[in-house]
């Protein structure tokens, strides 16, 4: 399980420092790919098979579904970590997530988020002042707070 909040910096050559804890739950080899929210996903290779297996479980008959799994798919990447617990983002993934210089990279129970610090501060802050009520409607258990 991915959990916690870090902070880094892109160099120039686009090459981003993954936390240890992340790289222990990725592995050496992961899916990157464009995420929702204007952030990057990424994925450890059983979690990208189990997805890929409910996408190809969707009827492909329908545009919506089409139009997400083209999305989802065609901005899929390999990743692989680096001697300096790096991986380099491609220009496309970059460019989709605003990536410029600082970064914060997320654990989201099955996946590490990436996000361009300036976006992830404006989300969270949106998000904060709605979190109570959306948790209101999808929560239907006590998590004990």
């Amino acid at each position: 399980m991915f959990m916690g909040e870090y902070q880094h910096t892109i160099d120039s050559k686009g090459r981003l420092f993954i936390p240890a804890r992340f790289r222990e739950g990725l592995g050496e080899k992961f899916v990157l790919t464009k995420g929702l929210d204007g952030c990057l996903f990424a994925y450890p290779p059983q979690e990208w098979l189990s997805l890929e297996n409910k996408m190809r479980a969707l009827p492909f008959t329908r545009s919506d579904v089409r139009a997400f799994v083209r999305f989802f798919f065609a901005g899929a990447c390999e990743c692989e970590v680096d001697r300096q617990g790096r991986i380099l983002i491609p220009a496309n993934l970059r460019k989709h997530a605003a990536l410029d210089k600082e970064v914060v990279i997320i654990g989201v129970s099955s996946r590490v988020e990436i996000w361009a610090k300036e976006q992830w501060e404006k989300y969270n802050e949106e998000a904060a002042a709605s979190v109570e009520q959306i948790a209101e409607k999808i929560v239907d258990f006590d998590l004990g707070i």
